[in-house]
């Protein structure tokens, strides 16, 4: 049997190439990395904020500790208020 096959032309007819080996245009994947893109942007601003509030209130209330031991919580209290800030 030889290695070689001749084709016919009506055997070669239906080879015909689509473009459905691609079902999304290139546009759409760079949407979809733009979009991931800006929500971990966005997280990592909201963590950095939380974590810099977390922060202040803790030097705050350690501050507090140090010059009115017995008035701690209203010292940060009234510091908070006075700053505008840090939700209890």
């Amino acid at each position: 049997m030889p290695s070689v096959h001749l084709v016919s032309q009506e055997e070669a007819s239906p080879a015909v190439a689509t473009n459905a080996t691609r079902p999304w245009p290139a546009w759409s994947y760079l949407a979809v990395g733009a979009v991931l893109l800006v929500a971990i942007g966005m997280w990592l601003v909201w963590f950095s904020a939380s974590v810099q509030r977390k922060f202040d209130e803790e030097d705050i209330r350690a501050a507090c500790q140090r010059m009115m031991p017995d008035t701690a919580d209203r010292c940060y209290d009234t510091v908070v208020i006075q700053r505008g800030g840090a939700r209890r």
